[in-house]
């Protein structure tokens, strides 16, 4: 008998462990999965700022592209602005400074996916200063509308995007990366139970305690006692 409860109490401690094996595989793969994704993926609030910069830079364009056809056709005016180009009266460089903006905001935030706002501070403390300086120097007010509208447009998108890094998406992928932290990090107590193969539980894997000697002699007097002839 005694042998018997020791190869239960063996056996049962093996389901237990076979179970705790079971679940540290599930939680291996869950947080392999977590860091794939953080690795491969691109959260939608960065795909929305690198769409809004790509808007910069064609908005830019186009505004140039218009200011180069009311001027006098835009081939003649490529040649004055591109090839003949004066700081003073040129929309060319503003036209550069959006391209510079593209370049370095892709590269940092969807290629290289930085979670800082250095890059981004850079581009726009560039961008505020030549066009500060330009539109103090140059002669662009003389210029029509556009020399109010190209300046203006190019400050606003800078500020615009400086503005949706650093109080969108920044502050959103770390929540949402602490929170996926968080639901790994609970997942071995959220997780069932899972005994190997899949399959259901053997009546190996259980046992019943062996009734005590006291019980069985008990049950002897009772019977006994049943069977006595009443008087």
């Amino acid at each position: 008998m005694m042998d018997s409860q020791c190869s239960s109490s063996v056996g049962s401690r093996a389901t237990l462990g076979g179970v705790g094996n079971i679940n540290s595989p599930l939680v291996s793969s869950r947080i392999e999965s977590y860091e794939a994704g953080e690795k491969k993926g691109i959260s939608d609030v960065r795909r929305t700022f690198c769409l809004f910069v790509t808007f910069d830079l064609l908005f830019v364009t186009l505004l140039w592209i218009i200011e180069l056809n009311v001027s006098g056709g835009i081939q003649e005016q490529l040649t004055k602005e591109v090839l003949q180009y004066d700081y003073h009266k040129s929309f060319f460089d503003i036209f550069v400074l959006a391209v510079f903006r593209f370049a370095a905001l892709i590269l940092a935030y969807a290629v290289c996916k930085l979670r800082h706002w250095w890059a981004i501070a850079i581009t726009t403390a560039i961008t505020t200063g030549f066009l500060i300086v330009k539109v103090i120097v140059s002669k662009l007010l003389s210029q029509g509308a556009f020399g109010y509208l190209l300046p203006i447009i190019s400050f606003i998108l800078a500020w615009i995007e400086t503005w949706l890094l650093d109080f969108k998406v920044l502050p959103q992928e770390a929540g949402d990366e602490i929170r996926s932290y968080l639901s790994v990090q609970s997942a071995p107590d959220r997780e069932p139970l899972l005994y190997p193969g899949g399959g259901p539980v053997s009546e190996g894997q259980f046992y019943s305690p062996p009734e005590s000697m006291a019980d069985s002699d008990e049950d002897l007097d009772d019977k006994h006692d049943l069977e006595k002839p009443i008087v």
